[in-house]
């Protein structure tokens, strides 16, 4: 039974994480977002009052 013996797999195993974890951060760290986050202002806006027409 092949899929019970570990030597291919293992090494094949070991090489793909390696690759995940050193070329795919780097490729996805270098992606840039349209979209630059703004910081919000800490001041609340003052509230207008309403018009009611009909008063």
């Amino acid at each position: 039974m092949p899929q019970l013996n570990p030597h291919p797999w293992f090494i094949i195993l070991v090489f793909s994480w390696a690759f995940f974890l050193t070329v795919l951060p780097k490729k996805v760290m270098m992606h840039s977002f349209n979209n630059n986050p703004t910081t919000k202002s800490t001041e609340k806006p003052k509230p207008q009052p309403w018009n009611w027409p009909w008063t």
